[in-house]
């Protein structure tokens, strides 16, 4: 985190179990969310990573069971509340109800949100937008890399319903900066990990794409976002 400069650093497939806040060293902290259940499996987990000064803006944390994490922030703007939920969705190949119930659950925790400002990071979700843009220009551009899958309709309505910006697609990168995981034989790369950030705050968001020398032990590419917060007072009052 320190050598990249992060404020947040969102985890997937963590695959520990419980929901709890940890303290990393003097600086750092880690909220992780997973089964509950007494011998439950190690399997799924989602977790946000705090710096000192995310953790002093940190406002609370809610625990949606081994998928979904949401955490609030102050800002700069008293009345501008900064929300990060980070999820790890059913693989595209997993069963209708599975995926049904995640996306619904996420729906009804979006739906919650004040529009001051919502930021969603989405890592694992495994949809596989691709290119083109079709019936969601207001929501994607034509940067992204891949091929579709039956998940991409139900993440792009659901982005498209609460007027969510995929990042990820909006800036033009090379492809080896679009891949957010690689094969375990370094043959096949997807772009399956994305952030969005709230269509009225885009502007904030001034490039997205991958680092290919992070490392955290994954199979998955960190993906950086660059936002401009001094453009924030410009954004609100418009």
């Amino acid at each position: 985190m320190r050598r990249y400069n992060l404020a947040v650093l969102g985890i997937s497939e963590t695959y520990w179990t419980e929901a709890e806040q940890q303290r990393l060293g003097i600086e750092e902290v880690l909220l992780y969310s997973d089964h509950e259940e007494e011998n439950s499996s190690h399997t799924q987990g989602v977790a946000l990573m705090l710096s000192k000064e995310a953790r002093s803006a940190l406002i609370e944390w809610e625990f949606h069971g081994s998928r979904i994490v949401k955490v609030s922030f102050k800002t700069k703007k008293e009345e501008i509340i900064m929300i990060i939920i980070q999820c790890d969705a059913p693989i595209n190949d997993s069963n209708y109800d599975d995926k049904d119930q995640f996306y619904d659950g996420l729906q009804s925790i979006i739906v919650k949100c004040p529009r001051r400002n919502l930021t969603i990071q989405k890592e694992d979700l495994d949809p596989e937008v691709g290119m083109g843009i079709n019936s969601y220009e207001d929501i994607m551009g034509q940067n992204g890399l891949g091929e579709r899958n039956e998940n991409r309709k139900r993440f792009a309505n659901l982005c498209a319903f609460k007027k969510l910006v995929i990042g990820g697609k909006i800036f033009p990168h090379k492809s080896i900066h679009k891949a957010t995981w690689v094969s375990s034989n370094h043959t096949t790369e997807n772009q399956i990990n994305y952030m969005c950030i709230s269509k009225r705050f885009t502007r904030l968001m001034e490039d997205v794409r991958t680092r290919r020398r992070a490392n955290i032990a994954t199979d998955h590419r960190y993906g950086k976002p660059a936002k401009d917060l001094r453009k924030e007072e410009q954004e609100d009052s418009n």
